[in-house]
């Protein structure tokens, strides 16, 4: 065992999913707000705003699932079967949503089947997310390297409410991209969703910020045991700030601030996160060591990946880069 490969690789799938979340996030997001645009019109801009890159989001996802298979072999063979039922729900919503993304387009009367089918898409997709989010802060039931929990071990009240979270927090991605994406009434109507959905974020933010720790005692220890409770005040702190320069830079009209806030929002969240849960794998026991595939097989995945990460960066900035500018209604990459 090489315990810096190991810390390597737990930072390369981090970031992967990472990058999932904030990437395919504002998409679904988007199709979270859909229904509750004002007109066809304003929907078709939605949808234009995200075409030609909401593809690209998804490559992450695979990298993050594809990256545990092959360096953290244990903690796949673990978690799949614990999760099986909301991973298969989140697939099968984000095909109905890829689907429903492509049909709308073509559509005349069927269209607003296509349009309920974008929305439900993309917010069970988020949903199952949540749950395995949920799930997974409350641990898994194993026994030596099985998994011995039931099929719904997932679902709780508390992976419900993380769920639910979810939903609002991707909904505050959509809306802010929104607001640097559009103009016009469009852009006013994002403005007063990201305000209301911000509400909604922080309050869910402090309900599982305060759950969280009761879920497991090594958790609250980690937390607000001394000196802990002084090195990591600067994440909750940091948070309450930013909430308040979203709601500013709302305010204030600003056009591509909030979107950036409303980054650093998630990445603070997935700070704390990382900051609860270390060094595990899985929950509450497994370590990231103790699940890591050998030294050669890292080493020999380290060298793919070390392409693979600069050209799907490469490509995704200058796919943003190509598309870059707002979206005015009949522009949109589907009407050229």
């Amino acid at each position: 065992m090489n315990p810096e490969l190991t810390l390597i690789w737990a930072g390369i799938l981090g970031f992967a999913v990472f990058m999932y979340v904030l990437m395919d996030g504002f998409d679904l997001g988007i199709g979270i707000l859909f229904p509750f645009a004002k007109s066809e019109v304003e929907r078709d801009q939605m949808m234009d705003s995200v075409a030609p890159i909401w593809d690209g989001n998804e490559t992450w996802l695979v990298l993050g699932g594809a990256g545990l298979l092959a360096a953290f072999p244990l903690a796949y063979g673990i978690l799949l079967p614990a999760l099986y039922l909301p991973l298969l729900l989140m697939l099968i919503a984000l095909v109905f949503r890829g689907v429903a993304f492509e049909f709308r387009h073509k559509a005349g009367t069927s269209r607003w089947i296509w349009n309920h089918s974008f929305f439900l898409g993309s917010t069970f997709a988020t949903i199952a997310q949540g749950l395995v989010l949920g799930a997974f802060v409350r641990g898994f039931r194993v026994e030596g390297t099985q998994f011995v929990g039931g099929a719904f071990d997932w679902f709780s009240l508390f992976s419900l409410f993380c769920a639910l979270a979810l939903v609002a927090g991707y909904a505050l991605l959509g809306a802010c991209w929104l607001i640097m994406k559009t103009e016009g009434d469009l852009q006013e109507w994002a403005y007063a969703a990201a305000r209301r959905v911000l509400v909604l974020v922080v309050a869910a933010t402090a309900v599982v910020s305060l759950w969280t720790p009761f879920l497991n005692p090594a958790i609250a220890e980690r937390w607000f045991s001394w000196p802990n409770i002084a090195l990591l005040s600067p994440v909750p702190l940091v948070t309450a700030a930013l909430a308040i320069g979203l709601w500013t830079a709302i305010r204030n009209r600003r056009q591509a601030l909030p979107f950036l806030i409303s980054m650093g929002l998630f990445l603070l969240a997935y700070a704390g996160l990382a900051i609860s849960l270390w060094p595990n794998v899985v929950p509450p026991e497994v370590t990231l060591w103790e699940a890591a595939s050998p030294p050669a097989t890292q080493i020999f995945l380290l060298y793919g990946v070390a392409i693979l990460i600069p050209v799907t960066l490469a490509y995704t900035a200058y796919s943003y880069y190509v598309f870059r500018g707002k979206v005015r209604p009949g522009e949109g990459y589907h009407h050229s």
